[in-house]
This record gives structure tokens, C-alpha cells and sequence, in this order.
């Protein structure tokens, strides 16, 4: 038999880790049926409505009376409660634990590891601001932004549904809820999401519907509009590009008014999912962003870099990453000493 009869077998290209997972993403949020309308109250309501460690005074909001008797949702993606604490617990929260839980509210990127598949079509860029990650939440007639760890930023009016007492005229179940970066050299809140506007929920939108949603709706409401009496702080969206050659080189080294802290990648396909993703990406060099590597508070360079790793049983090191990476074991002595 000649070489050339001879039948090699086909082997499929390998799939990374991170695009198995980006398509399980997919398949999941397509089977999802929960009540994205009752988490978004749930959120806005616990936002809030929490206690800071200062005490600070509460607001006297409450977007929903039906929290109180709502039972504790399944998420079927996992076949786990969504949340370890439920609304009135979570308003309870400090420390570790508040962190953890406001933390897992944000649709948090993966580090980009791979090329996705279908980058230039399937895929959105745009560069991130440097700055504070927050929730910005309008209700009754005033604004609060609260951090990732749930710490009250700021309180104030703003042109947003609800977001100040001139325009409180809308039914009380209208709120917005946005996911920022507050930018503090310019004082604007810089918008790269959004989870609920004027009471409706976008958790099951797709990306390419929330950014053309968010990018109206802002212009119509004034939020973009300089600083008024009525209106404290400037609301910005970001340029959005898709990933051809054209949008990657612009996102990458064109001219923003804010400082660069590297580049986001969402899927168009994507919605709104809390915590870690891989539809979700972050790129970083040191020419797009100046925290390529760990740094004090002055800025200054740390002697080390450290990583940060979840200790599951039996004493294994792994990432948070859904399915998480491990890394390595701790030995049995070195737990009993711990």
C-alpha cells in the first residue's frame, strides 16, 4: 500500500480550558429561567439599605415589600443557593463576608489566557478606567454608589430614573441600578454595565443589547450632562469597539479622557453574570495600563508579587475560577500547625 493510502486519523484542534468553560457559560445562561426581575430588587434593596461599620444613617427606601416572604432561590446553573445569605442577612454582613457577598454581585472578568474563538465577531473592547468599582443605585428621589466591598461611596442627586427629588414623580419601583468606575481626577462615574434601568431588569440581556441600551438612555436622561445643582456627578459611557484589527488598535492605543487600566472583552452573547466569568476578559500590559504588577499605595513597585488562592479541602490551593485551577497541596503537618 502506497504512503499516500494510507489514512491518518483526524485529531480535532485542542480546546483550552478557558474556552471550554466561555462555552458552558453560554450553554448555562441559555437554560437559565430565574426571576431576573426579583434579583434586581433584591440587589437595589440590599444596596440600599445597608449598615456601614460607621453606622451610617439608613435610607429610608425599600424597593419591594415582598422581600420579607420571598423563600431562597435555586441557582439551576449549579444546583446551589445563589447566595450564602439571603437579603436580610446580607444587610447584616461585615468584614470578610460583606466583601465576599457585594464582590459576587459584580460580573467580574477572567484574565484573557487564550485568543477566544470568533474574537472579531462575537466580541466587544473597550479600555477600562482606572478607578473605584461600584454599584451606582437611583431610588426615590437620590443616588448612593457603594464599593465591591459594600462601603458607601457616595451619596448624592443625580439625573438618573429616580435619582433625584426633581424627577420623583416616577412610581416607586422605578430604580437603576449601574455597574461603574468612578474616576477621581474627573469625577465621573464611567458606566460598563448595567443591571436594572427604570425598574427594568437587564440580567438576561444579552451584552450588544445593554451597551446600545445604556448608551440611549443615558443621553436621554442628561446623566451625561456637566454637574448641576440636581445632578452632582457626570455619568460617562465608554466607547465600545468590536474586535477586528481596526477596534483592537484603537481600544489599545487611542486617546481616552481617563487614565487606562487595561482592556475588557465581553462576549455580545453575554448576559449579566454575577461573580468570575469567562465571557468576561481583562488584558493588561504596561502600555495600557500602569498595574501590570502589584503596587503600595504610593505606587511604588512591591519587592514581591503575590497571588492570591482559595484553600479548599484536604489542604488544596486553588483559583476562583468556575471550575477552579489547582495549583498544589498543603501538607498535612503544615495544616496542623495552621
Amino acid at each position: 500500500m502506497s504512503s499516500h493510502d494510507i489514512r491518518r486519523p483526524f485529531k480535532r484542534p485542542a480546546i483550552s480550558d478557558q474556552q471550554r468553560r466561555r462555552e458552558l457559560s453560554l450553554l448555562r445562561q441559555s437554560q437559565n429561567r430565574h426571576d431576573a426581575q426579583l434579583q434586581a430588587r433584591r440587589l437595589a434593596s440590599t444596596l440600599l439599605s445597608l449598615q456601614s461599620s460607621s453606622q451610617e444613617q439608613q435610607v429610608d427606601i425599600q424597593v419591594t415589600d415582598e422581600l420579607e416572604s420571598c423563600p431562597e432561590e435555586i441557582d439551576d446553573d449549579y444546583g446551589h443557593h445563589k447566595d450564602s445569605h439571603d437579603l436580610r442577612q446580607a444587610t447584616k454582613l461585615r468584614g470578610p463576608d460583606a466583601r465576599l457577598w457585594f464582590a459576587k454581585q459584580l460580573m467580574l472578568p477572567e484574565w484573557m489566557i487564550d485568543v477566544p474563538d470568533k474574537l472579531n465577531t462575537d466580541w466587544y473592547v473597550f479600555a477600562r478606567p482606572a478607578g473605584k468599582r461600584c454599584f451606582v443605585v437611583s431610588s426615590n428621589g437620590t443616588t448612593i454608589s457603594r464599593l465591591r466591598n459594600g462601603v458607601l461611596l457616595h451619596r448624592f442627586p443625580s439625573a438618573l430614573p429616580n435619582g433625584a427629588r426633581t424627577n420623583n414623580s416616577k412610581a416607586a419601583q422605578s430604580y437603576c441600578i449601574l455597574d461603574c468606575i468612578f474616576h477621581e481626577s474627573d469625577e465621573t462615574y464611567y458606566v460598563i454595565d448595567g443591571v436594572c434601568w427604570a425598574g427594568i431588569s437587564l440580567y438576561e440581556c444579552t451584552a450588544e443589547f445593554r451597551f446600545f441600551w445604556l448608551n440611549s438612555k443615558l443621553a436621554e436622561t442628561g446623566a451625561c450632562d456637566v454637574p448641576s445643582t440636581y445632578h452632582k456627578y457626570k455619568f460617562s459611557a465608554l466607547p465600545v469597539y468590536n474586535c477586528d484589527k481596526e477596534g483592537l488598535q484603537t481600544a489599545y492605543a487611542g486617546q481616552v479622557p481617563y487614565v487606562k487600566d487595561g482592556l475588557l472583552f465581553y462576549n455580545k452573547h453575554a448576559q449579566y453574570q454575577t461573580g468570575n466569568t469567562p465571557l468576561s476578559l481583562v488584558w493588561k500590559d504596561e502600555h495600557c495600563s500602569q498595574y501590570v504588577i502589584d503596587t503600595d499605595n504610593k505606587g511604588q513597585v512591591q519587592s514581591q508579587q503575590q497571588v492570591v488562592l482559595e484553600l479548599l479541602d484536604g489542604g488544596r490551593l486553588a483559583t476562583s475560577d468556575d471550575p477552579p485551577v489547582i495549583f498544589g497541596c498543603l501538607l498535612g503537618e503544615f495544616m496542623q500547625k495552621v
